[in-house]
């Protein structure tokens, strides 16, 4: 097996348009410090811990980077992309199971992608749960693997098949180029 792209337990913010300086003093100036930072491959990165509870703040941070609030500091229109990746659990919170709605604070969505201050495409990885998403860049890529779509065989035929949505993340970095934080 690979190298994991994040280590299980973290929120990661990737981010394209900006230097790791920049987006380290971002985080860090609404009080989420990074635990880990890098930079390979064009991409910048923070890391942040889940115990927290604070992981909507961080995925709403990351969109928030590609937005109006940070023209007047990146340029208009804002050239920032960001990737927003939880090796998280699945929320087992009641609220949201099955519908596109963030569960709860301390478990936001497993990818999100924004550009120019939108949520392109969001959605949870592994156990199925990529057929509940919004947006659809990654779509021709997840039907291809047998992800989503109306017939999935490889569920039924190799039992496990992206419980842990691995194979979504990995899918999720090639489609990006996103480097391994870990």
């Amino acid at each position: 097996m690979s190298t994991p792209l994040i280590p299980p337990d973290t929120f990661v913010t990737y981010a394209r348009g900006l230097d790791l300086p920049t987006l380290s003093a971002v985080y860090a100036d609404v009080g989420l410090p990074a635990r880990t930072e890098g930079a390979a491959d064009g991409w910048v990165w923070v890391t942040h811990d889940p115990a927290t509870g604070t992981g909507g703040i961080v995925a709403d941070q990351a969109g928030f980077l590609t937005g109006f609030r940070y023209e007047d500091r990146f340029g208009s229109p804002n050239p920032v992309e960001t990737v927003f990746l939880a090796s998280t659990p699945a929320c087992a919170c009641p609220h949201g199971q099955d519908y596109m709605v963030p569960h709860c604070e301390a478990h936001p969505f497993h990818f999100i992608h924004s550009r120019r201050g939108f949520s392109t495409t969001y959605f949870n990885v592994g156990g199925r749960r990529e057929s509940r998403r919004h947006g659809d860049l990654l779509v021709r890529e997840l039907l291809a693997a047998g992800i989503v779509g109306r017939e999935t065989p490889r569920y039924e035929e190799e039992p496990g098949f992206n419980a842990d949505g691995a194979v979504t993340l990995r899918i999720i970095a090639d489609h990006f180029g996103l480097p391994a934080t870990g």
